[in-house]
């Protein structure tokens, strides 16, 4: 399985998770703002022999049979740093799941969830 090679950590202590940043709390149906990035607070190297190749963002709403991806974003290295800033809007609670792949490293995973209100 899969799964079973995804890396995580405490961000704080390890560059290769992906951190989400979101409100705690949304309103049923509106849109708000989610950043994923690489490296909060050790930074990642941005080399060609070592970078972050893309991170997918993800939503497993609450009840929900499957997860729901809601996109992948590429990076070239040494032109771009491993951080996204996209609009969702969701319907239920869900858990946020993002990934990112390290060249070297492989798979790591961060997750945030979020509580819809009304």
């Amino acid at each position: 399985m899969i799964g079973d090679y995804i890396k995580s950590a405490d961000f704080k202590a390890e560059k290769h998770v992906p951190v989400i940043e979101a409100p705690e709390k949304v309103k049923k149906g509106e849109w708000f703002e989610v950043e994923v990035c690489v490296g909060k607070e050790i930074p990642h190297p941005n080399l060609v022999e070592h970078h972050i190749a893309w991170i997918e963002l993800y939503a497993m709403p609450e009840g929900a049979p499957y997860i729901l991806r809601i996109g992948r974003y590429e990076f070239s290295p040494t032109l771009e740093e491993p951080y996204i800033k996209t609009k969702i809007k969701l319907e239920n609670n869900a858990k946020l799941i993002a990934l990112s792949y390290c060249n070297i490293h492989g798979l790591w995973e961060g997750s945030k969830d979020v509580i819809v209100e009304g």
